[in-house]
This record gives C-alpha cells, sequence and structure tokens, in this order.
C-alpha cells in the first residue's frame, strides 16, 4: 500500500549576510556574546524580497526536484507570520507565479511550527484522495518584524524559505507517524501583535504608541507602533527543550521504534543551547542533530524545509535511514514527523 511521501524539496535565503559584528553596529552586543548564547554567526537578510518572492523561489526548487510539472500540483500550503498582505494569501501569488493552474492555495500559521503542521495538514488532505499533489512552503522575511533595538530578539533571527512536495507514493521521505500539538495557556511567551482595532466606536484606536521618528512629518491619528516580536525569553527556552524532548519520546513511541533506530533529528533551528540541552535529555548525540542555525539564525516557519533540503542535498542520507522532524513555534505550538528514506 502506498504511504504519503516527500518526492522533492527545495530552499531559497536572500543574497545579503549579516554577522553579528554587522549587529554590534546597531545594538549593544558582540560576535562572542551572540555565538556562545545561540550558536549564531550570521543570518539572512532581505534587501527588499518579499516573503512570497522566498516562497516562490524555493517552491519552484522543489517541484523540478520532485519532477513534476506546475499544472500537476494540486494544492499549495504556504506556512508564514510574516506574509505581504493578509491578502491575498502568500499561496495565492506563489500559485500564479509558478503556474500551477490546477491548485487549491491557502496560507496556514502556526509560527515556527509551521512546516509541520504545514506538512501534517498535506499528509491527511493525501491520504483522503483528495489531491495527489501537495507542496508545502514554509517562507519567511522575519526582519519585516524585528525590534532592531531589542539584543534579545533581534541577533536571533533571519529570512529564508524552505519548500517540499508530497505525494501517494513508497519513495522518498515516506512518513511513518506525525503528531501536533499546542498549549495556548503559553500565547503570552511570544507574540507579534497585528492591526489594532480602529473604528468609529472605538474610543482609544490603539493601545501602540507611536514613536518621535513616526510621528515626524506624519499625522498622529495615522500613526501606531508597528508589530514587532516580543518574547519571555527563559520560559520559550525552557518550553522549547520540554517539548523537543516530549515529542521526540512520544514519536518513537507511537511507532514502536527506539532512538537507536533514527539516523537524522532535524530541530527547529531556533537555539543551539535548546538543542544541546534537548540532546541530553534525549540522551541523543548532538552530532545526531543536524544543525544550520549558525549560518542562518530562526527563519521560523522556513528553517526545518531549509535544513531537510540541506541535509538531501549533501546525499548523506541512505535507503531505511529514519529522519524525525521536530519543532515548536509561538502559540504556542509543537509538533514532529518521523520518515523513512526510501
Amino acid at each position: 500500500m502506498s504511504h504519503v511521501a516527500i518526492i522533492g524539496t527545495g530552499r531559497y535565503l536572500p543574497e545579503h549576510i549579516m554577522t553579528n559584528d554587522d549587529l554590534s553596529e546597531l545594538v549593544d552586543t558582540s560576535d562572542e556574546w551572540i555565538r556562545t548564547r545561540t550558536g549564531i554567526r550570521e543570518r539572512r537578510v532581505s534587501t527588499g524580497i518579499s516573503t512570497s518572492d522566498l516562497a516562490y523561489e524555493a517552491g519552484k526548487r522543489a517541484v523540478v526536484e520532485a519532477g513534476l510539472k506546475p499544472e500537476d500540483i494540486d494544492l499549495i500550503i504556504c506556512t508564514t507570520i510574516t506574509p505581504d498582505y493578509f491578502m491575498p494569501s502568500c499561496a495565492c501569488i506563489v500559485q500564479e507565479r509558478i503556474g500551477a493552474v490546477n491548485s487549491a492555495a491557502f496560507d496556514l500559521t502556526a509560527a515556527c511550527t509551521g512546516m509541520i503542521y504545514g506538512m501534517v495538514t498535506a499528509e491527511q488532505f493525501i491520504k483522503s484522495g483528495m489531491y495527489e499533489n501537495v507542496l508545502v512552503i514554509g517562507s519567511e522575511t522575519l526582519s519585516r518584524i524585528l525590534d532592531w533595538e531589542d539584543r534579545s530578539s533581534c541577533v536571533l533571527f533571519g529570512d529564508g524559505a524552505g519548500a517540499v512536495v508530497m505525494s501517494k507514493t513508497d519513495k522518498g521521505g515516506v512518513l511513518l507517524a506525525s503528531r501536533l500539538e499546542a498549549d495556548g495557556s503559553k500565547s503570552n511567551l511570544l507574540t507579534c501583535s497585528a492591526i489594532p482595532l480602529q473604528n468609529p466606536y472605538v474610543k482609544s484606536p490603539s493601545h501602540f504608541q507611536p514613536t518621535e521618528i513616526e510621528m515626524q512629518g506624519m499625522p498622529k491619528k495615522d500613526l501606531y507602533r508597528l508589530p514587532k516580536i516580543e518574547m519571555i525569553g527563559q520560559e520559550v527556552f525552557k518550553y522549547a527543550v520540554r517539548t523537543i524532548t516530549d515529542n521526540i519520546n512520544n514519536i518513537l513511541k507511537k511507532a514502536g521504534l527506539s532512538i537507536d533506530d533514527i539516523a537524522y533529528i532535524i530541530p527547529h533551528q531556533a537555539n543551539q543551547r535548546i538543542i544541546e540541552q534537548a540532546s541530553k535529555f534525549c540522551k541523543v548525540p548532538l552530532e545526531r542533530f543536524y544543525m544550520n542555525l549558525d549560518r542562518y539564525g530562526n527563519t521560523s516557519a522556513a528553517s526545518i524545509g531549509i535544513a531537510l533540503d540541506e541535509l538531501v542535498a549533501t546525499g548523506e542520507l541512505k535507503q531505511g535511514d529514519r529522519l524525525i522532524l521536530v519543532g515548536f513555534g509561538g502559540g504556542m505550538t509543537s509538533g514532529s514527523i518521523l520518515l523513512e528514506w526510501r
């Protein structure tokens, strides 16, 4: 019986590299301060390319790698917290640009767990028989929602996109098990506000206050502080370590496997310290965790897709290798997928 599998992967990142030394010119930080606390050395930052541009490039590459034509794609799911517009969706923009004239398209929001949520959603559509080939893209331009004066957060994030094509087959990265979780009671740990409520019946149009720079030369009535990422770092760290550990243990139990059966773990690329702690708690050698955050930082919904495509490109995956993809993100959300490479 055919399974649902990943049959193509792709990634795309902005060309501009922002090093830790570059960041030290903006905020009170240093290369050593960032590296020792996060493991990040540099990240990619858009100088004009949009979330949908990144998504298009990564998606196009995944479709080619899958050996399909754009018109073979039945559904496009874009997962992002930094869309170009509230409407149209990033997925609809990609659909038109890529030429997937036969596909449905929608966006999905699960923050840094977005790629996991998107892939599990695609899995259900394929299993139901509704669609055959689904393109899932995680794409972010997080640089648009960073507070570039807050060294505790702006040093962490980067821009980029990763993509997979999924289909019903026994070849490629076959999905053996998957799980999704959420804990809304911790929704205040990692946030980015949307546009505040403003209508004729709201006495105070916004709880945001404009900065002096925003106010210069612009009517105050039209201003509010632009949404920025805010996080309670220590609590996010604790949640991340616990949920990565729990997800790995639970999906192994669900599949009836042990950690010795796993060749690679691809975690959400948030912070090297988080991954190191999870490695200890799971009793898994750190070498089995695939990491590229030193070069890209935290790219939110894009990170797992980018890392998976890089690992595939190395040619190191062998027949029968099993992988765990595991993520966590604002919401708070988390999830995992167990793959077998065939």
